[in-house]
């Protein structure tokens, strides 16, 4: 793997770029240059990336695809990948477009990895990480939650990634095992809340989290979840917002909404979480992992953590690939990728050296 194409120059698919360029050669594209003035080390190139026949050109000479792009543009550049056997990553959290990303894996000559993110992605291989060391299982529960370290408002919240994304994963149903039994919940549901630090934080299901895992893990335990972590009070407002004053059926209003009350924040925190109970002989134990991660320089400027932690985690899956530690064609799994083996990549090692216990 030599040449990379990152489509969607927005924070996370800018650093994703700059992170790829310490290896390979890179060329970002998107609608407009970025706004920002960085000094980046790649080539951009602008057009639509919604016209195939503009993809289609760009394609010519690469040997991968990452989309940092929203998740409703994925299915059209991931079956340009499949039928040009590039391989393809990208962030999606949408299950749709995963599953019809999956479906074109079957016949691609490259690899196809959606879900590459924090949640899904990090958070996965994170869990199936505890989770190989037990000899039967019992539940699995994964938290995350980007958030201002500093919030305002009844909200208290601020969109440092798409807003478009977080309305999506608020809307969808996720999937869970429950009692055993694999099913679909609402999303905004299951409130629950936790205690980090002294801080008391809201958790509640989302839709995505998970990517694959429930497949995986079916008939293996009797509970597994992911729930998003916010600050008490951010659900019930959501769903006033979303079901009483029914946003739901205008999602771009509400993006605009949120987009203008909530703008992003330079201070921010992720915090990951994931517990995992089962029995490691005849012994019942927990097993946990915790880690606050805050924003970082890289390449002498300071990038929020939602950013890095989200752009470093695709870039690492780009270099395991490239390193041939996961296989080269079809489809990949979250929760099949080795932990050891991504912490070891150069831009893996950031979770290690950047993580606040």
């Amino acid at each position: 793997m030599k040449k990379i194409a990152v489509f969607g120059l927005g924070k996370v698919g800018t650093l994703v770029g700059i992170l790829l360029s310490q290896r390979f050669e890179v060329v970002g594209i998107d609608k407009n240059k970025p706004h920002y003035d960085l000094p980046l080390p790649f080539e951009i190139i602008t057009g639509d990336v919604t016209d195939i026949n503009f993809v289609n050109d760009i394609c010519q000479d690469i040997d991968a695809m990452v989309s940092a792009l929203p998740y409703y543009l994925n299915k059209l550049l991931a079956k340009l990948a499949a039928d040009k056997g590039i391989h393809y990553f990208d962030l999606t959290e949408d299950v749709d477009t995963t599953t019809y990303i999956r479906d074109l894996a079957k016949h691609s000559k490259g690899v196809m990895a959606p879900q590459c993110g924090l949640a899904p992605g990090f958070i996965g291989i994170i869990g199936s990480d505890l989770a190989k060391d037990f000899s039967k299982l019992r539940d699995i529960e994964l938290r995350v939650g980007a958030l201002p370290r500093y919030p305002n408002g009844l909200l208290a919240y601020s969109f440092t990634w798409s807003p478009a994304g977080v309305i999506n994963e608020y809307l969808n149903d996720a999937e869970v095992i429950h009692n055993g039994v694999r099913k679909m919940v609402p999303s905004l549901e299951g409130i629950e809340y936790i205690n980090i630090e002294g801080q008391e934080f809201e958790a509640f299901s989302t839709s995505g989290g998970l990517g694959t895992m429930c497949e995986t893990y079916e008939g293996k335990l009797d509970t597994l979840n992911y729930k998003t972590i916010r600050y008490p009070g951010h659900c019930k407002i959501m769903k006033f917002l979303m079901y009483e004053l029914i946003l739901k059926e205008d999602k771009q209003k509400l993006e605009e909404i949120l987009s203008n009350a909530k703008p992003p924040v330079n201070e921010d925190v992720v915090y990951v979480y994931a517990v995992v109970e089962g029995w490691k002989g005849d012994k019942l134990l927990r097993d946990e992992y915790y880690s606050a991660f805050y924003p970082i320089e890289i390449e002498g400027v300071e990038w929020r953590a939602i950013s890095w932690t989200t752009a470093a985690s695709i870039a690492a899956v780009v270099e395991m690939v490239a390193d041939g530690s996961l296989p080269q064609r079809g489809f990949i799994k979250q929760e099949d990728i080795v932990l050891e083996d991504f912490l070891k990549t150069k831009t893996g090692s950031l979770y290690q050296e950047f993580k606040t216990e």
